[in-house]
């Protein structure tokens, strides 16, 4: 979109010259609306547990905001020749389900007939114009926490091969298809500085955003990251990604590993996840409040690294 004229709507509070999870624009001076999309080919056989994946990554976008979902569309790309209706149905019931549990009517949609599935939602949320949480709002001092493990795009490029275990599966949709909304919403009760959702570009990825759009760096703890405990043996074993690989090429020139952090725990670092965690940016001294916070909410929240303020738009692993 680079080629594309810029927006210069005074109503557009963000947009996307910071590569962030989801646009807002404003309706009064106490509402906007978040908008954002996203759709995938599927990333586990069954159907109603890809439907509840798709949904929950399309919500989270507009929990990483800090906004509330208010309605969503289902988009679709279906290979009729292929599959049975009863699979488009599974699927969507999947996502009708997960969109229900977060509270959001599912309003429609769109269909077409496409030579390889495809499944998700665009959505609409609600925000006040000054609670709004971007990557661009880490500060120096900050500590990074991070709410979900990595490893999910490993693990099922495992279980694709079939070289992984029902345990293995199980825990890994379990988390993909669970809801960032409990620590979005302790986000907002702790009034933290920066947020973005893991997802495609890897943890290095989305770091690397955040410490651009914030002009700080970002230094992370290889042995504070919390990792699917298979994608440690499955990345050891070969199974990367495509998108692993092209994740690390784009960010290394950015990114300054110690000698001890191996080939292999740089790949897991920029392994492309679905459905991910939440990064967020918070004071030092509310850090503790977050962490506790979240896990009475039933959020496993991990202190990763810190947002420093030298070595600006770079990442440290340390």
């Amino acid at each position: 979109m680079e080629k594309l004229p810029k927006p210069n709507d005074p109503r557009i509070l963000v947009g996307y010259n910071t590569a962030d999870d989801a646009g807002v624009i404003r309706l009064t001076d106490e509402l906007a609306l978040v908008q954002t999309v996203d759709f995938f080919t599927p990333i586990v056989d069954d159907p109603f547990t890809y439907g509840q994946i798709s949904a929950a990554n399309s919500l989270s976008d507009v929990y990483a905001m800090g906004g509330t979902p208010f309605s969503a569309l289902n988009i679709v790309g279906f290979p009729k020749d292929i599959f049975p209706m009863e699979v488009l149905a599974a699927i969507l019931q999947g996502g009708h389900e997960k969109a229900a549990e977060a509270g959001v009517p599912i309003l429609g949609g769109h269909t077409i007939s496409d030579q390889e599935l495809k499944y998700g939602l665009a959505v609409t949320g609600l925000i006040h114009p000054e609670r709004i949480l971007t990557n661009a709002g880490a500060r120096p001092g900050d500590l990074l926490i991070l709410t979900k493990p990595i490893g999910t795009g490993t693990i099922t490029t495992a279980l694709k091969a079939g070289k992984g275990t029902p345990e293995m599966e199980a825990e890994v949709c379990l988390s993909m298809a669970a809801l960032n909304r409990a620590a979005a919403e302790v986000c907002q009760r702790i009034m933290v500085h920066a947020a973005t959702d893991i997802t495609g570009f890897g943890l290095l990825g989305h770091a690397l955003e955040m410490a651009e759009a914030s002009t700080a760096g970002i230094v992370l703890r290889y042995d504070a990251v919390p990792f699917f405990a298979a994608a440690i043996a499955t990345t050891a074993a070969g199974f990367v990604p495509g998108g692993t690989r092209a994740n690390l090429l784009y960010v290394q020139p950015s990114v300054d590993f110690l000698d001890r952090i191996t080939p292999e725990q740089r790949l897991l670092l920029s392994d492309p996840q679905t459905s991910g965690g939440l990064l967020i940016a918070v004071a030092e001294e509310k850090a503790f409040e977050l962490v506790r916070t979240g896990r009475e909410e039933g959020v496993k929240m991990a202190v990763i690294g810190e947002v420093v303020g030298d070595h600006a738009g770079r990442i440290e692993v340390v």
